[in-house]
């Protein structure tokens, strides 16, 4: 995505605490939000674009609600929201989620790589859509997230499925067809309850169509930050 934007944007790119390769120590009460703060100040960035993936896309949310000085426009690509219902999971969701938590339970986390591979890459009914050095990638960074330190337990109880319509920066929300039916319809309903809500569902993308490198999906990110650039 860095590579579409080319060099008229500035990216800052930071690994959440349990993601990537950034070396962290357990902490109870480390927050997300705060942790985002630290890397804006730390590169003298006084207001910017945040673009959230996931649970990226929570943290995006909980910043905008907290510091909304901070944040002039939102990108959220199926975001999770802090305070939202429970989800009724499809079938399928389910028994891929108990084939999960069974693979957890035993340690065998090549297994639980391939399912979330097939849950979150592919999309549920679709395992092995994607191949190549792509499916690699994520193979690649799904294990060394599924098999990081416990970053200790997050201070952010924060509730921002009622604040929502409080965000009045412009937001574009993203969401793969194939993406799991309860967070398609979630990120509908947010974009719909926001001042300034964009809503583009994606087609033949999953949950990160972003990492998949769909050209729809990049270009809508692209000139989204175009138009405020």
């Amino acid at each position: 995505m860095v590579d579409r934007l080319g060099t008229a944007v500035r990216c800052i790119r930071y690994d959440r605490r349990s993601y990537g390769e950034t070396e962290y120590s357990p902490e109870d009460g480390w927050s997300p939000v705060a942790d985002t703060v630290a890397v804006l100040d730390a590169s003298e960035a006084d207001t910017v674009i945040a673009i959230g993936s996931s649970i990226g896309g929570r943290t995006a949310i909980d910043l905008a609600l907290a510091h909304p000085e901070r944040i002039s426009a939102l990108v959220l690509i199926a975001p999770a929201i802090s305070g939202a219902p429970e989800p009724e999971l499809e079938p399928l969701v389910e028994a891929l989620d108990a084939e999960i938590d069974a693979a957890d339970a035993v340690a065998d986390l090549d297994a639980v790589n391939r399912l979330e591979a097939h849950l979150w890459f592919d999309g549920p009914g679709h395992e092995g859509r994607v191949n190549g050095p792509i499916r690699d990638l994520f193979l690649d960074m799904n294990a060394r997230a599924i098999s990081a330190i416990d970053p200790g337990t997050s201070g952010d109880a924060l509730d921002a499925w009622s604040r929502l319509d409080r965000i009045t920066v412009p937001i574009l929300f993203l969401v793969g067809s194939l993406d799991l039916l309860h967070i398609r319809e979630r990120a509908r309903e947010a974009a719909a309850s926001v001042q300034n809500g964009q809503f583009v569902e994606l087609p033949d993308s999953a949950h990160l169509p972003h990492l998949e490198g769909s050209p729809s999906a990049l270009d809508a990110i692209a000139e989204f930050l175009a138009l405020r650039g």
